[in-house]
């Protein structure tokens, strides 16, 4: 049985359930953009603005999910900046239940009908072979722009949470959450951290009605003069007592003073005490980029996968 429409809060969910079963299972074939906080974080800043682009489609075996593939077609994005770029091209999240691994097929056959004649973007799992061998002989190659030192590709990072070493703020700065600091307050710690960012009010709004956020776990660092320095996000995925850090950004008046690092140990014993054993964070890996992931490391993360992104242009095929 599938289905063809817009993404909803409702399919997310779904998608969220897939991603857990896969986690429990065989945690190494989770695509980096199809993990439990993953899809609640892109979906809940991304639907009122973007929502119209999207497209998706779900593939059920008794009742369950087993599949998904979720389309982002050509769209406008508008930055805090004030500046607007247009999209011309098509990604594309997915993710497929191992049992059911030749399902792949349809999924790109969906996604080529979707997006058909524009350039077509997709990032599965580098251990998936059975996987980068079908999208291959759809005529997908290695996307360019993840070569080389500078490369685009994403390393999803784990640690576990049984040894997790006592944070220290330098003086006068403090943790808050978001519950606690207020939704003005966290919109701008995002928008600071990131800027020039596509991030709204209306989707923080959307983040809060995700699947699996809790304000108590959306952590901030207040600085003495009442700026929001520091923000992660941890989405709690209670079935496999697993924390997932996403979003995490440092104002840049504020980077290399450790905050990052103290909201990170925080941020895991917080979630030890919510009841997760693990934890993980996405990071480019390529040796070019080694800020975000030198800052993991040192607080204990290491890499567990990493993505292979493909690209197909207009002209294949």
């Amino acid at each position: 049985m599938t289905n063809v429409e817009l993404v909803t809060a409702a399919d997310v969910q779904l998608m969220q359930g897939l991603a857990q079963r896969v986690t429990a299972t065989r945690p190494d074939l989770m695509n980096t953009d199809a993990t439990f906080g993953e899809l609640a974080w892109n979906w809940g800043k991304g639907h009122a603005s973007d929502g119209a682009s999207w497209r998706r489609r779900l593939w059920f075996s008794g009742g369950d999910l087993v599949a998904w593939g979720w389309a982002h077609l050509p769209h406008q994005v508008r930055r805090s900046d004030g500046s607007v770029q247009d999209v011309t091209g098509a990604y594309l999240a997915y993710q497929v239940h191992p049992d059911r691994a030749g399902l792949v097929d349809e999924v790109i056959d969906w996604y080529d009908r979707t997006a058909a004649d524009i350039e077509r973007r997709v990032i599965p799992v580098a251990v998936d072979e059975f996987a980068l061998r079908r999208w291959a002989a759809h005529g997908y190659e290695t996307d360019p722009a993840s070569l080389g030192d500078t490369g685009s590709w994403t390393q999803l990072n784990e640690r576990d949470l049984t040894d997790v070493e006592q944070p220290v703020l330098p003086d006068g700065f403090r943790f808050r959450t978001a519950d606690e600091a207020g939704p003005k307050a966290a919109v701008q710690a995002h928008l600071d951290a990131w800027a020039p960012s596509t991030y709204t009010a209306e989707g923080y709004q959307g983040v809060r009605q995700a699947a699996g956020y809790r304000g108590d776990l959306h952590i901030l660092v207040e600085a003495p003069d009442g700026t929001m320095a520091s923000s992660t996000i941890m989405w709690l995925d209670e079935a496999n007592r697993t924390v997932e850090f996403e979003p995490v950004g440092t104002h840049p008046d504020y980077r290399r003073r450790g905050l990052g690092r103290a909201m990170l140990l925080h941020g895991m014993r917080l979630a030890r005490a919510a009841g997760a054993t693990h934890a993980t964070v996405a990071s480019l890996g390529a040796p070019g980029h080694p800020q975000a992931r030198g800052l993991y490391y040192s607080v204990g993360f290491r890499e567990f996968t990493r993505d292979a992104p493909l690209l197909r242009t207009r002209t294949a095929g």
